[in-house]
């Protein structure tokens, strides 16, 4: 009970110094949407390509659901940087605060984050004709595997700013590494038009994973065994990005 309440106590400060910041949340909260509106408008006609079964829109909304969670994870390692350039995360390490809970409380407002934005991008589909018929259930499933592997990009992002403490060494790396695992997935486009090598890129991408059981789970036709292999593969992701993290934070520690 003490560490999950250190850890919710972590969260909510990362939620606070977000709330300072009106523009940030604005840009948060508006991003997703511009994403689906100007994705679903650009690439409207791809429906039309032989081969391409049902509507654009409603199949392009989890692969955003799921990119925009992973581009929200991947700053979270900035909020560690910035408490190491200001000293506060020394002042943290010297009070008697479970460790471990800088980093769950991370990925806790990781989460609640997600949450967030994946409910704003489902109205506006919502709202601009996409439909989900495996209902609350099937949309409940889609929040939750964006939720598991923007935690597993928010691990590791605190973990390589543990190493690096660099913001600009964060930022490229970070770029360097969504942009691809996103394009090399079906965010976009369905598997069967796109060229044999990312097809078979995209199976071992966890982007990927992620997508095809969201989009199974909410939008259908539900597999529900496939979903639940790819459930259990993000949260064995979780684990291994999670002990990486840890390992990360003690190594930062020995060197203070």
């Amino acid at each position: 009970m003490r560490g999950a309440r250190h850890a919710w106590y972590v969260a909510l400060r990362h939620a606070r110094r977000v709330l300072r910041q009106p523009a940030w949340v604005a840009i948060t909260l508006i991003q997703p949407m511009i994403w689906l509106l100007l994705f679903g408008a650009l690439f409207k006609s791809v429906a039309r390509i032989p081969g391409f079964h049902g509507s654009y829109i409603e199949y392009l909304t989890p692969g955003v659901i799921v990119m925009t969670a992973i581009s929200s994870a991947g700053w979270a390692g900035m909020s560690f940087i910035d408490d190491m350039h200001s000293g506060v995360m020394e002042r943290m390490l010297s009070s008697p605060v479970w460790r471990s809970a800088l980093n769950v409380g991370s990925l806790a407002y990781s989460s609640i984050e997600t949450v967030v934005q994946s409910l704003i991008i489902i109205v506006v589909g919502l709202v601009i004709g996409a439909h989900f018929p495996n209902g609350l259930g099937g949309i409940a499933v889609l929040i939750l595997v964006a939720c598991l592997l923007g935690s597993c990009i928010a691990a590791l992002s605190n973990a390589l700013a543990l190493i690096v403490r660099q913001r600009e060494t964060l930022i490229a790396a970070v770029t360097s590494v969504i942009l691809p695992l996103t394009f090399l997935s079906s965010a976009f486009m369905q598997a069967n038009l796109v060229p044999s090598w990312v097809r078979g890129v995209s199976r071992f991408n966890p982007v990927n994973w992620a997508i095809q059981a969201g989009r199974s789970a909410a939008v259908g036709p539900a597999d529900w065994s496939y979903v639940g292999e790819r459930i259990g593969l993000l949260f064995a992701l979780l684990l291994v990005s999670s002990f990486l993290a840890n390992r990360a934070f003690r190594s930062y520690q020995r060197s203070l």
